[in-house]
């Protein structure tokens, strides 16, 4: 099982990116998935967590209206779509799958993990 993601890079403050997670190896079409952070330094932390429809999502309190998580079964991906980047978003970003259906916000309760994309927002 491979979670691989990409989309990150360098962006000014108020820029906007698509990070996208494929999942390779078996289907989480059934199953929450997440995206994570981690900046150098400091703990990883939930950015974002979504149901196996799309149909429920769950934000960290930072997000605030900026970012906006989906999904695409069909094709095995995940997405995260950052609005008004600041320079506090800079990490490298995890996406994170889980065995089971439920919403969390705690990375210990993910069973797969990806090797994470690089996002620098300057000012």
């Amino acid at each position: 099982v491979q979670l691989v993601e990409s989309g990150g890079g360098l962006v000014q403050a108020g820029g906007s990116l698509r990070l996208s997670c494929v999942a390779s190896g078996r289907t989480f079409s059934t199953n929450a998935m997440g995206w994570f952070r981690q900046a150098p330094g400091k703990e990883r932390e939930f950015v974002a967590a979504i149901n196996w429809s799309g149909g429920s999502t769950y934000y960290a309190a930072f997000v605030k209206g900026r970012f906006t998580i989906s999904r695409d079964n069909a094709k095995n991906r995940m997405f995260l779509q950052m609005n008004s980047l600041k320079p506090e978003d800079t990490a490298v970003y995890y996406c994170a799958a889980r065995l089971t259906v439920t919403l969390t916000s705690s990375p210990y309760e993910y069973d797969y993990w990806g090797q994470g994309t690089q996002v620098t927002v300057s000012s």
